[in-house]
């Protein structure tokens, strides 16, 4: 019996998880550049059960071994093993602002692979991002809307001097009087990245993937940049409505399951053997 409080605490457990992880996609449905995070459920290893009995099977040897007879396979529980950014590309939409840019992505060599702006973190380290609501400080430096600097290919803050620009389709950034490339890396597995805060993600040293390269030099890598228009979120609202109300459904479920083990329990322990 107390197994099955933990196989139904642990689904209550597991679904909750889940939605919170649905909730913060739904929260961010009008983001620019967000990537829907995606949680990977998994079971614990079932565990086969036998009876024994008392009945023996006789040996050669004259020794009796007891008979088992199969009960079933004990499922253990579940568990939200990871979750993982989708990074399909969002849709495009046009806002007329001139410091707004949206990375499309062209062709890969890699199935995992992907293009990001590149900008500097708080600890000076290289950040990564597809969100392109780009700004300009007082300094007339290019900055994100957390105030991260914008980097150049050569890693550099991209200073525009408060004039206006334009960017062409290769991510060249163009004033007058001189041009500077946008800084754009490509990884080949998206999956060594990890997610920050500020549509932010930084390079997993632990992993072993390569570390995002410039992607105007990477074998067989092709995008594009579109001025005046941004990346949008890549959540579905409607199927992340959808999958909310089962994964509330099913901790409903299991929560009612919890229930009866626990009257179940009650009645083991004040009814039965009682004495009158």
């Amino acid at each position: 019996m107390l197994r099955g409080f933990y196989t139904a605490a642990s689904g209550m457990l597991t679904q909750q998880r889940r939605q919170e992880t649905l909730s913060n996609n739904l929260s961010n449905v009008t983001t620019p550049g967000y990537k829907a995070d995606q949680g990977s459920v998994r079971a614990f290893p079932e565990m086969l059960i036998e009876r024994m009995e008392s009945k023996s099977l006789p040996t050669s040897k004259t020794i009796n071994l007891p008979m088992r007879s199969e009960v079933g396979p004990l499922s253990t529980g579940t568990y939200l093993q990871e979750t993982a950014p989708d990074f399909t590309q969002g849709d495009l939409r046009n806002t007329g602002v001139s410091t707004d840019m949206a990375l499309m992505n062209g062709n890969f060599p890699d199935e995992n692979g992907s293009v990001f702006f590149t900008v500097r973190g708080q600890d000076g380290e290289p950040r990564y991002t597809r969100s392109g609501n780009f700004t300009v400080d007082g300094q007339g430096f290019l900055v994100s809307q957390s105030g991260a600097y914008v980097l150049d290919q050569q890693g550099n803050r991209v200073q525009t001097g408060g004039q206006e620009f334009t960017v062409s389709p290769e991510g060249v950034l163009q004033i007058e009087g001189g041009e500077t490339q946008l800084g754009i890396s490509y990884t080949n597995d998206v999956y060594q990245l990890v997610k920050e805060g500020n549509d932010l993600f930084r390079y997993n040293e632990e992993g072993e993937g390569q570390a995002p390269v410039n992607a105007r030099t990477a074998e067989g890598v092709t995008f594009g940049v579109k001025q005046n228009a941004l990346e949008g979120s890549n959540v579905d609202p409607a199927r992340t409505m959808t999958e909310m109300m089962s994964s509330y459904r099913l901790f409903e479920t299991n929560q009612k399951v919890l229930k009866a083990y626990d009257q179940s329990m009650d009645k083991a322990v004040n009814e039965i053997g009682r004495v009158r």
